[in-house]
């Protein structure tokens, strides 16, 4: 049996997770290390929207970003930004957003198991961004050791990240009462 095709109203949602992630990408938030809300955005979508909606939704954002619209961080856009040293951490976004797809039956039973869910796939985007770090630091004569890109590509970002989880997984838990999104 294949898959439902998408509704309009799927496609509309779709679009505007896309939108909402490129919102809270340009939402920067000051501390020592500045962060945005990108990775609050594509939980939300994830949560909300499921695993094939979700990663549609990833997607989205990031073809309207490779394609030349200023959605990334700093109102960026384009191929270059996805080439360069942080682009691996915004596919990293995609691979996170497929595992939990590959994952949704297990998550979707409760809170926690789609919070264990988004962790792992953090912790994947995480690993992407930072191997793709290193490897083009490699390439542009500029070697880093693993180490080195974690300190400063993850390590600062954890406890933002992890405190983003917890809002999107509240955020979830409260709009799923009231409308049906997956």
């Amino acid at each position: 049996m294949g898959k439902k095709p998408l509704t309009t109203r799927d496609m509309s949602r779709i679009a505007l997770m896309a939108v909402v992630l490129s919102v809270c990408s340009w939402i920067s938030v000051p501390a020592p290390v500045p962060f945005t809300m990108q990775t609050f955005a594509v939980f939300c979508a994830l949560g909300l929207l499921g695993g094939r909606r979700g990663s549609l939704a990833v997607l989205l954002y990031i073809l309207l970003g490779a394609v030349g619209l200023p959605v990334f961080s700093g109102f960026q856009g384009g191929v270059g930004k996805l080439l360069g040293p942080t682009g691996g951490y915004i596919l990293g976004f995609l691979l996170a957003a497929l595992l939990y797809r590959l994952l949704e039956r297990w998550a979707e039973r409760s809170l926690a198991r789609t919070a264990c869910t988004l962790l792992l796939g953090l912790a994947v985007c995480y690993a992407f961004g930072t191997v793709w770090f290193v490897t083009v630091y490699a390439r542009g004569g500029s070697p880093i050791g693993y180490l080195a890109a974690l300190g400063l590509c993850v390590y600062p970002f954890i406890l933002p990240d992890l405190i983003k989880l917890a809002l999107a997984l509240l955020l979830i838990r409260s709009l799923k009462k009231y409308v049906r999104f997956a």
